[in-house]
Parts: C-alpha cells; sequence; structure tokens
C-alpha cells in the first residue's frame, strides 16, 4: 500500500511538471495564412500561439522542423530541417534551413520550452506548398481572344484534354491580366471571386494555385475560363481616366496544369493556340459600373466533356502582361455574408423596390421566371429620393459616360425564357443598401426573388467591443461595416463612386483594421502596389494603384504617408519588420525628395484636412506634421534595422521639422498652434511636435476649444485621427468620451440615430458634396475605442503584443465596456463594468506575452487581495493615485475602488 502512496504522490508530481501535459501549440501559420498552397517566398515566416491554463507561462526556446515526409514530421523528425533548440520567445520565425523547390509540399512542427526547461509535445503538422517560385518555371503562353480591347462580351476559352493514368495530385497556377472564372469538367473551382487581385499590371501580375486533384477524371477532361475586364480592361469612363491606362488590353490569361501520376511521372497541361474561344452571354462587364447579362446566348456544357463547340475558334498568342508573375498570397475576396432582403415594395406595375436594412459592398442574386427577351435592370442605390425611389445621384458624379448603355451600378439581365432562371454578376461589386427592378415585360417577384451578398477581402475577425451604450456599439458595427467595405485586395474609400485605393483614407484607417481584423496579407500586397507606383524621385500619387492620376493633385505627405505609416503600424501590431524593411529604401527616398523640395522643413504639398466640420487648417501645417511624421519612422526603422548613419540622419530632419513647425505656428506664451483649431492642436499633441513642456498647456487649450465647440468635433480627415486621442492621452479624458458619445450634430453618433449602418464621407446628412454613405475616412474613433477605454496598446519595445500596454478609462455615463484582440501570441481582453462605487476589472494576457497595466488608484485588489500578494503581478510603480503592474501571462480580477 504504501509504494502505491509513493507512485502516486511521483505521479502527480510529474502531472505539474510536465510541460507536454499542460501545453499545447496552436493556430500555426505560414505566411499568416493557414497552409498556403503556391507561395513564392524563399524565406517564408512561421507563427504559433500557445494554450494552456498555467498562470505565467513563458517560451523561452522553441525547436521547429520541416521536411516533405508527414509521417517523419508527425513523429518530431524533420528530413529537411531540424532548427534546434533556438533561444527566442517571439515569432514570427523565418525559414533560414530549406532551399525551397518548386511545386512541392512541406510540412511542419514545432515544439516550445519553458523557464523551467520543459518541453511541450509536438504541434499538429501543419504544411505550405510552394508554387512556381521562378517565372522560368512557366510552361503556358498567354492566350487572348482578340486584340480590341472595346469588343464588349466577355470571352469563353477551353481545353479538352486526356487523363489516363492514376493520379497522385494536380495543381492548376492561373495568371490573369483581368479577371476570371475557372472550371474543371463543368464545376467552378474554388470560392474566391475578382481574383487575381488589382495591381499595377504592367509592372506585377498575381497568379492564384488551385489543388484540382479531386476534380479531374479518367478520359476526357475539359478546363473552362471565363474571363472578365477587371481594371485592366475599364471599358467606362470616368474622371480618373482608367480608359486609358497604359496598361489596358483585352483580358488574357496564361495557365499551368501540372499533373502528377502516382508511377512519379508529372504531365503539364498548358495554354497555347489549342484552346478554343467564343463569346459568352456576358455582353458586358465593368468592375466600375456593372454587368451585363443575355440568357439567350448560352451555351450549356460549354466546359464540361462531349461539348461539340461548333462555330469556336482557336485562341490566340499574345505577350505577357508584365515581366513580374508573381503567387497572390493574401486573403481572397469571397462573398462573405448573405443578408436577405428586409422589405420588398411594388412601385409600379414592373418596378419593385428592394431594401436590405444596411448599405454595403457587394452583388444580388435574382431568382425569376418570365418570358424570352425580358429586360431586367437591377439599379443599386445607396439612399432613396424624397418620394421613396431610388436616388443615384450621391455616388454617380464622377462617372462620364458616353451614351446610355452603361448605367451606373445597374445590372441588366435579359431572360432566356428557361423557367426559373438565375443571375449573379461575376466580375462586379457595388455599394447599397436598395435595389430598384424593373422589367419591360410582367413578372412575379417576391421578397426572396433577390438576394444580396456583403463582399470583400476575407480577413478573420481580430477584434470585439462591447459595450452598455448602444450607440457605441452600432459605431464600432458600421465602422467595421464600412472598413470591410472598402477592402478588396487593397483598401477603398467608397465602393461604390470610385473604388479608389485612396492612400490618405487608408494611413488614417490603419489602426481600425488592425484591431479589429487579421490584415497583413492585404497591406502587404497594397505596400508592394506601392514600391510598383513610386517614381524614381520618390513621388507617390494619392490613389493607388492608378492609371496614371494623382501624381499631379492630392498626393504629398499627409495622403501619400501611407509608404512609412503603414508598414510601422505592421511592425507595432505583428512584430514583423519585412515589410518595414522591404519598403526601407521607398520611405527614403520618399523623405528625401521632400526634403530637397523643402529644405525648410516645412512643406504645404498635400491636400489638408479634407471635409471639416465648418473650420480649416493651414494644408501647410498638417503637411509639415506628417513629413515630421515621416522622418521619425524613417529614423526609429533605421534603428531598427541597424544603419546607424541613416539613424543619426532623419532623427536630425525631424528635430529640424520639429522646430520649425513650432517656430511658424507655436505661440509659446499663450501655448496656441496657430488660429488653435481643433485639428491644429490635436494634430501637434498627438504627433508628439509639442515641447515637451508645453504640452500640458497646449492640451489645456485644446479642451477649452473643444468646449467654446460645445463638447462636438470641429474637425476633417486628418483631425479625426488626432481629436480623441489627443484628448485623452493627455489628461483630458471624461472630454474626450463626452465627445465620443454625442448623439447630435456634428458626431459619428449624429449618424447612428439617423439610421446609419456605415460611416458617411460628410457630417450633415443634406451636404451638397462628398456625401457617400459608405465611407471608411473617419473611421478612426472605431480604433480609439480599444486604445481610450480598453487601454489595448501595442508596446514599440516589445511589438506584436508580446508586451502589453494597458492603460483603461473607467469613464462615467458607461456602466460596461470590453475590447478584445487576437494578437500574435492569443487573445488580449480588457473588460470592466461598474459596481456601485467600484468598478471591477477584467484582463486576460495570452502565453508567452506581459501586460503593463497603468490603472488609477492604489487600494486594488486582485481575485480578493492585494496585487502586491500574487506572484504574477509586480508592482513597479505607486503613488498619486495611481500604479503601474507588469503582469504575466494569464486571467486577473481586479477590484478598482
Amino acid at each position: 500500500m504504501k509504494s502505491i502512496y509513493i507512485l502516486s504522490f511521483l505521479c502527480f508530481i510529474l502531472f505539474i511538471h510536465s510541460g507536454s501535459a499542460q501545453v499545447t501549440i496552436k493556430n500555426l501559420k505560414c505566411e499568416y495564412l493557414v497552409n498556403p498552397l503556391g507561395i513564392d517566398e524563399p524565406h517564408p515566416r512561421f507563427t504559433w500561439q500557445i494554450e494552456t491554463e498555467e498562470s505565467g507561462f513563458s517560451q523561452k526556446a522553441y525547436r521547429l522542423i520541416a521536411g516533405t515526409e508527414e509521417a517523419e514530421i508527425a513523429s518530431g523528425q524533420g528530413n529537411l530541417w531540424d532548427s534546434g533548440t533556438v533561444p527566442s520567445a517571439v515569432v514570427p520565425v523565418v525559414n533560414q534551413g530549406i532551399e525551397l523547390k518548386p511545386f512541392t509540399r512541406y510540412y511542419w512542427s514545432v515544439r516550445v520550452q519553458d523557464e523551467a526547461g520543459e518541453w511541450s509535445d509536438w504541434s499538429q503538422v501543419a504544411w505550405f506548398e510552394t508554387g512556381m517560385m521562378d517565372q522560368r518555371n512557366w510552361k503556358g503562353q498567354w492566350i487572348t481572344d482578340t486584340y480590341d480591347f472595346n469588343v464588349k462580351p466577355a470571352p469563353y476559352f477551353r481545353k479538352a484534354f486526356p487523363v489516363n493514368k492514376s493520379i497522385q495530385s494536380a495543381r492548376a497556377y492561373v495568371a490573369v491580366a483581368g479577371l476570371y472564372e475557372f472550371s474543371i469538367n463543368g464545376k467552378r473551382i474554388g470560392d474566391h471571386v475578382l481574383d487575381p487581385t488589382y495591381t499595377r499590371f504592367d509592372r506585377r501580375n498575381l497568379y492564384v494555385t488551385y489543388d484540382v486533384t479531386v476534380n479531374l477524371q479518367q478520359g476526357e477532361n475539359v478546363m473552362g475560363v471565363l474571363l472578365g475586364n477587371g481594371w485592366y480592361n475599364h471599358q467606362s469612363t470616368a474622371v480618373w481616366y482608367f480608359d486609358q491606362a497604359p496598361w489596358r488590353a483585352r483580358p488574357k490569361f496564361c495557365m499551368d496544369l501540372r499533373i502528377t501520376y502516382n508511377d512519379g511521372s508529372v504531365e503539364t497541361v498548358t495554354t497555347g493556340n489549342d484552346w478554343q474561344t467564343d463569346l459568352s452571354p456576358v455582353i458586358f462587364n465593368s468592375i466600375y459600373t456593372a454587368e451585363h447579362y443575355d440568357a439567350r446566348l448560352e451555351q450549356l456544357g460549354w466546359n464540361a466533356p462531349g461539348f461539340k463547340g461548333e462555330g469556336w475558334r482557336g485562341a490566340m498568342i499574345t505577350g505577357a502582361p508584365s515581366q513580374n508573375i508573381t503567387a497572390q498570397v493574401l486573403h481572397p475576396i469571397r462573398h462573405v455574408k448573405e443578408i436577405p432582403a428586409v422589405e420588398m415594395i411594388k412601385q409600379g406595375e414592373r418596378t419593385w423596390l428592394f431594401d436590405f436594412g444596411r448599405n454595403m459592398a457587394g452583388v444580388t442574386h435574382l431568382r425569376v421566371s418570365g418570358t424570352e427577351e425580358t429586360t431586367i435592370r437591377l439599379k443599386h442605390v445607396e439612399r432613396l429620393d424624397s418620394t421613396g425611389r431610388a436616388d443615384m445621384s450621391n455616388i454617380d458624379v464622377h462617372y462620364r459616360p458616353t451614351d446610355d448603355s452603361d448605367p451606373f451600378q445597374t445590372d441588366i439581365f435579359i431572360l432566356g425564357g428557361k423557367g426559373e432562371e438565375e443571375f449573379m454578376p461575376r466580375f462586379n461589386y457595388k455599394g447599397f443598401q436598395y435595389v430598384e427592378v424593373t422589367a419591360d415585360q410582367p413578372l412575379e417577384l417576391t421578397e426572396e426573388s433577390l438576394t444580396a451578398y456583403f463582399m470583400h477581402s476575407d480577413v478573420p475577425p481580430g477584434g470585439t467591443i462591447h459595450s452598455s451604450s448602444n450607440t457605441l456599439n452600432k459605431i464600432w458595427e458600421a465602422a467595421n461595416a464600412s472598413y470591410l467595405s472598402n477592402l478588396h485586395g487593397y483598401p477603398t474609400d467608397c465602393p461604390q463612386r470610385e473604388k479608389n485605393g485612396w492612400t490618405g483614407d487608408a494611413h488614417i484607417a490603419i489602426e481600425l483594421g488592425l484591431y479589429n481584423f487579421d490584415g497583413i496579407t492585404i497591406y502587404e500586397k497594397w505596400l508592394a502596389d506601392h514600391r510598383d507606383e513610386q517614381q524614381p524621385n520618390g513621388v507617390l500619387p494619392a490613389i493607388i494603384p492608378t492609371s496614371g492620376w494623382g501624381y499631379h493633385w492630392a498626393n504629398g505627405p499627409d495622403w501619400t504617408s501611407t509608404i512609412a505609416i503603414i508598414p510601422w503600424n505592421i511592425y507595432l501590431f505583428y512584430g514583423d519588420s519585412r515589410l518595414l524593411e522591404r519598403c526601407y529604401d521607398n520611405i527614403k527616398r520618399y523623405v528625401d525628395y521632400i526634403d530637397e523640395q523643402y529644405p525648410s522643413g516645412i512643406t504645404d504639398w498635400g491636400l489638408g484636412d479634407w471635409v471639416p466640420v465648418k473650420s480649416q487648417t493651414p494644408k501647410e501645417f498638417t503637411s509639415s506634421a506628417y513629413f515630421y511624421v515621416d522622418a521619425v519612422i524613417l529614423s526609429k526603422a533605421a534603428k531598427l534595422l541597424g544603419k546607424q548613419a541613416d539613424y543619426e540622419k532623419y532623427a536630425t530632419l525631424a528635430e529640424k521639422i520639429k522646430q520649425a513647425v513650432n517656430e511658424k505656428y507655436l505661440n509659446r506664451k499663450t501655448g496656441m498652434y496657430g488660429s488653435g483649431l481643433q485639428t491644429e492642436l490635436s494634430v501637434a499633441l498627438h504627433w508628439n511636435l509639442v515641447p515637451e513642456d508645453m504640452r500640458a498647456q497646449v492640451a489645456a487649450n485644446l479642451a477649452k476649444r473643444v468646449e467654446a465647440d460645445n463638447k462636438h468635433i470641429d474637425v476633417g480627415l486628418l483631425g479625426t485621427k488626432t481629436i480623441l486621442n489627443a484628448l485623452s492621452e493627455n489628461g483630458y479624458m471624461e472630454l474626450a468620451w463626452e465627445v465620443a458619445s454625442q448623439e447630435t450634430f456634428p458626431s459619428w453618433g449624429w449618424w447612428i440615430v439617423n439610421g446609419a449602418t456605415t460611416f458617411y464621407e460628410n457630417w450633415p446628412l443634406d451636404a451638397d458634396s462628398d456625401i457617400s454613405m459608405n465611407h471608411i475616412m473617419f473611421g478612426e474613433i472605431n480604433a480609439w475605442y480599444y486604445k481610450a477605454l480598453g487601454g489595448i496598446f501595442p508596446d514599440e519595445e516589445q511589438p506584436g503584443f508580446k508586451n502589453v500596454v494597458l492603460k483603461p478609462n473607467f469613464v462615467k455615463g458607461l456602466n460596461q465596456f470590453e475590447a478584445s484582440h487576437e494578437g500574435p501570441y492569443g487573445t488580449v481582453v480588457s473588460s470592466w463594468k461598474r459596481n456601485r462605487k467600484k468598478v471591477e476589472y477584467s484582463v486576460e494576457v495570452p502565453a508567452g506575452s506581459t501586460a503593463t497595466l497603468h490603472i488609477d488608484g492604489e487600494k486594488i485588489r486582485e481575485s480578493g487581495k492585494l496585487v502586491s500578494e500574487n506572484n504574477f503581478i509586480k508592482v513597479v510603480e505607486q503613488g498619486s493615485g495611481k500604479m503601474v503592474l507588469v503582469l504575466e501571462s494569464g486571467n486577473y480580477y481586479f477590484i478598482v475602488g
């Protein structure tokens, strides 16, 4: 009996000290994707998270193995790479151990060691698969159906080929200039839409990889491709001249279908002039306006075996659109959410109005029966006029049609008269809440006849907000709806009137995007677009990508600082310096250009505080402020990347700009910048232009100005980034909350109480211009919720939320608030609620991370005990009614007050 007790005791000791029994490695990603297929990156990045109920867990080291044999990796043996024990506690980890080959699947697994030296079990096996890796590996030729880019109908392409051996695997590599749908044996492949994502086509093109092993069959097979115009062949006309883009041509594509057989042989079926082509029922398609479809022209079975293809002709060989064909490695655009109509109103004998209850970017799917040749028009709008009819006037202002054949945001569907028919655009999306359906023949429609699909880059959620304020919750939801409505492989300003990649809108919304979504893959792609568009002298256009418009107007540091601000924020949120490193020379050329053109440090190059409520801040002031921001980021990047001479040079430049701005705009006696406008004072505070000894005085002036403005905003685009942050970070949190929670004009809440489901482009509901109803440019308040109310910040010294900075504010008038953010190491939660005179504050710090908590109060208890009694909490500062605590990973429950 005694031996049994001893054995049980030893088992208990073994259990509580065993890392493998308590630690799980999860959420393995390569290049920030789960099991990515078809990557070209020779040094891919690996990330993972640690799950454990053990408080205070810290990774001391890791060991990563990789190879081509899944069974060996599962058993803890890497046949190609074994990193050995690497003393490191951070992600990402970059592949340095394998010289990657094309067309190869690599498996990998990782385990971690804790501070006690105990190892976890190996993670589940993950994989990634390489694509072409080298452009010389392409075998197919680029093909099209005509060299005439004015031809309206979209072309079909088909290729029949036999398979007579047992297949081990098959991959299709599809590169397209334009857009496409790809099918095999009559079945559409994949669930992406609007592939490939938009680039500067004459400088870089993206290809997509598909695993089509299960789609092939023994005997005859048929590949089918339907090409759309996208931004490559812009046939609609608008003020940005995309119809005159230097790359414009008829859509074209190149494809390699690589089949590996079980006998080890490899066969590649490629594009060439042996493909057959004909025009499709998609008689017109424009990414900008709409799509027209004539069901009478359908050719059933065109992409399946047995089709005769009478009248089809051979495809034409054409040139590649660029010499840079690379893998598309990002979260793709999808039909993410199906949204039913909330109401259908019959407005006439042949007119119906569908209301989907919310604004969105996307398309609609129509089910209808009618007689042959019946023409149906589906007009997509954001608002109704005073009579309740569809009103296009707020979104078609920049459209310049040459005739009436291409109505804005209006799909046209011509029935084939074959019973119930369906139509949904393939190569377009729109911004809308309402759809007016009209027909030239009698129809029977119901509320279920038309369904909407919210379309956007399908980025995983990365954060949540919930509070006791219904208006706050709706503002957060509306901001996210606008952000996603404007994310289609690149960030845009609006999904209807323009669809342009406006730089200023995007850098203002970068924190909103990164707190709420795992968007690194989209931003890395878009910053590659920046590098493609930058002129040799360093200048960037206002919209990216561009046909050439935007180099002459609206660019400048207040807008095109995206080249610096976005890589820096990616570094802060992910702890990953790759994007910053790849953009370093571009940032440097950009800053050098401004310095050469404006050696005084003062520049008026820019667009200014766009769409202000009433007061206009001098453009020179805001542009010079962003010049300073860029120089600061560049100096920090230089230091991070070990470029000491550059660090010293650009730190000196930043100080010169700061002094120049203060000499011109700061009244040192009064502590006032310029005329003392909200934007002037808050920009100076937020971007750290204010001398430290004057910060309190400037902040007090800002508070007085806001109070004089009846605690409402008086800012434009640039001021919305700074106004709330400047108040909350400089001792005026309660005032900032009063401003943020307003529900009267002008405010974010004013939109919400008047029915907004997305953010608007202008503050007045009845503005005469700049009146899109789905704009993201005023979205900073969403990120401010995370920062000011939840208090969640990345730590520049330990980025990627390796250490989380927590500075929560328990404001009056709000009873409960919770923010969560999914960082590289796991989920951070900051949650509080009022309980009489006390506040209950809960914190979650993910395994492998720590947190530095700044909190008001000195009599603070955690789980019923003094904080000093908790072994996982270290008090590093106390006094003057404040405490600074360092928290190890785990869950905490504080009582404050």
